[in-house]
């Protein structure tokens, strides 16, 4: 609990240098569960279906998003993605309080948090915390569902923090996002990473109809004009600015909000 205090205290003395003026942009924070078999899968969705998800609701907390990556099913490390906004970080800091004040959930998750260590319901668990950017402040959800729709979750870290600001202002008001939009790629976020194992980082999550439109969608994107004439220009290279990129596809799970 310290950590988190100190972390929500370095946000509120850093945002006026780093962010600049204050705004109201969402928070997400990425749960990322670490399986090593169908079991674990099975009860970590269990737990989310009908445990979590039901009491973050009850608290207000919306449009939470599940997801799996398309190579859960024959990959041997296996892995969830729970996609959580939050108003602001203070409501991120106060949702554990909450959960653990609140009887019917204690209840119902005592066997999944208390589960003996030989039948540990997980390998681990991954959090990260981020800040929406300021070209799309908060969650974009996509206009419909459907079982094929692929979510590409993308990271983008790079080998210094004046570089990682630079690749930021190429989206906020560089003009990537409004390609982005020109171009349908339904981003369900844009964010920086404020907390996590891997910094300086931003994430973000385009959303398309299969893996073939995926596809063919960044071959349009790689040959706009607009597109070129940005990446031209030497602050914007990737081989400058961007040290690792990271690409997942997946699928929202049946019981995902979105």
């Amino acid at each position: 609990m310290r950590k988190i205090f100190f972390i929500i205290a370095m946000l509120g003395a850093l945002s006026p240098v780093v962010y600049g003026a204050k705004t109201h942009a969402d928070f997400y924070q990425i749960k990322i569960y670490h399986l090593k078999n169908n079991e674990q899968v099975n009860q970590v969705d269990e737990y989310l279906k009908n445990v979590y998800l039901p009491a973050l609701h009850r608290f207000g907390v919306k449009n939470i998003g599940v997801f799996k990556p398309i190579a859960n099913d024959t990959a041997f490390v296996k892995s969830i993605y729970v996609l959580i906004s939050f108003k602001s970080a203070e409501a991120w800091m106060k949702l554990e309080e909450k959960l653990t004040k609140d009887a019917k959930y204690t209840a119902l998750a005592k066997s999944f948090s208390a589960a003996p260590s030989d039948k540990a319901p997980y390998e681990r668990i991954q959090s990260i915390l981020l800040e929406a950017f300021s070209g799309q402040e908060h969650l974009l959800l996509p206009a419909s569902k459907n079982a094929e729709r692929v979510f590409e979750l993308r990271s983008y870290e790079s080998p210094t923090e004046d570089l990682f600001e630079k690749k930021i202002a190429m989206f906020n008001t560089g003009g990537e996002i409004n390609i982005f939009k020109r171009l349908g790629f339904n981003p369900v976020f844009y964010a920086r990473v404020i907390s996590g194992n891997r910094m300086p980082n931003f994430m973000y999550m385009p959303v398309f109809d299969n893996v073939l439109h995926r596809n063919a969608q960044w071959k349009i994107f790689g040959s706009d004009p607009q597109w070129k004439e940005i990446s031209a220009k030497p602050e914007n290279e990737n081989k400058v600015s961007v040290s690792h990129i990271d690409s997942i596809l997946m699928h929202s799970t049946s019981y995902s909000d979105y």
